[in-house]
């Protein structure tokens, strides 16, 4: 097992003026609507309603004879399903869907299957790694070098990575694979610093975690498979749908997401001794955005992920308040010397390209020592 990082913390000193008064207006809002941050009827309504369509999808997919209509059914069953981790294994991961934090990990181990995460492995990258360290090279475990894609100025640069701003697409979609099928098992049998950070660990966490991922592969594999060959669909065709469909669901999710941090590609190395020179408000808003859809509303519809920003001050919040925390955000942040301001789709994109070219053209501190591959 890998060694356990250093702690590393960030001033706090700076953080406490606009923390109690991000707290307070937050605190204002929820007074004012007699309300709570966990999910409320609308959101479990949402839930079921994709879990209707994600099982639904599954159903028809089961007994088509065209293959063309058997992928574009299956195709829905896995896209839905990461609808399903975005509008509420994201929340619950953060104990934000519901009040009981036992009922989180059940309803993320659950919902999961069908995708085929592991939620506690998921969980623990993202809440205790990513989240405590944004773009912190050797904590922020969602920019670990992987050789293939350049993401931090203080990662090694190789002559194929120029051309890394097309081939990325190639990279984000082959995350979801592996990630269930590679990560998962190796956060799962020690090779991480994931492993000692899990909920459960020995005999009963292998139990869990082999028992959902046996239930994936029935459910998304042996079953398909078993009824499409009845029906004159062969079992290279389930496998190669199956594949395309995780690949095209694990493209929209990075792209979504990750280029959030990409936006301002600001990155940091944790000093030899001590924390970080600057408070963690501000590194929030030095390596994060926030950007709107259009229509504004489809953005309830993709679990708040374009308020990432938002989502970092606010985690333990359900992400239907996200649309007045960013404006709690921004009026309140002005008043502290922080400019807050979210960014369309397109200019997220552009600034994604801008900042894979510059990566992939070796800007950056990291140059290549002798003796080194």
């Amino acid at each position: 097992m890998p060694e356990p990082l250093s702690p590393l913390s960030y001033r706090q000193r700076d953080d406490l003026a606009l923390h109690k008064a991000l707290t307070q207006a937050a605190r204002e809002y929820l007074n004012e609507r007699g309300d709570h941050r966990f999910a409320d009827g609308w959101m479990i309504a949402k839930m079921l309603l994709i879990i209707v369509i994600c099982g639904g999808a599954y159903w028809v997919s089961l007994w088509q004879q065209n293959a063309w209509l058997f992928a574009l059914s299956y195709a829905v069953f896995i896209v839905s399903s990461m609808f399903l981790a975005i509008n509420a294994v994201h929340d619950a991961s953060h104990n934000a869907f519901f009040k009981q934090a036992w009922a989180n990990r059940l309803l993320n181990r659950l919902i999961t299957v069908p995708l085929g995460l592991d939620p506690d492995c998921w969980r623990v990258r993202h809440v205790i790694f990513h989240h405590a360290h944004i773009n912190v090279e050797g904590y922020d475990l969602d920019i670990e070098e992987n050789g293939v894609l350049r993401q931090t100025p203080f990662q090694r640069w190789k002559p194929f990575m120029r051309m890394q701003r097309f081939y990325w697409p190639l990279v984000a979609a082959m995350t979801f694979p592996y990630i269930i099928w590679v990560f998962d098992w190796q956060d799962r049998a020690g090779m991480t610093r994931v492993a000692h950070k899990m909920s459960r660990s020995g005999a009963q966490g292998w139990g869990i975690f082999l028992f959902t991922k046996l239930m994936h592969v029935l459910i998304a594999l042996v079953i398909p498979i078993a009824i499409c060959q009845s029906m004159g669909i062969g079992w290279g065709t389930v496998l190669l749908v199956y594949l395309l469909s995780q690949m095209f669901s694990s493209f929209l999710f990075v792209m979504l997401i990750l280029g959030t941090h990409w936006a301002k590609a600001k990155f940091y190395q944790a000093p030899e001794e001590g924390g970080l020179p600057h408070g963690w408000y501000y590194h929030v808003f030095s390596t994060s955005f926030d950007w709107y859809t259009t229509p504004r509303w489809f953005g309830y519809w993709l679990g708040g992920i374009n308020l990432h920003l938002t989502h970092h001050l606010f985690p333990n919040w359900s992400h239907r308040h996200y649309p007045a925390l960013a404006q709690i955000i921004a009026d309140t942040v002005a008043k502290h010397g922080m400019e807050y301001h979210s960014l369309s789709l397109s200019e997220l994109l552009a600034s994604q390209q801008r900042f894979l070219k510059d990566m992939g053209m070796g800007s950056g501190l990291w140059r290549k020592k002798p003796n080194s591959d």
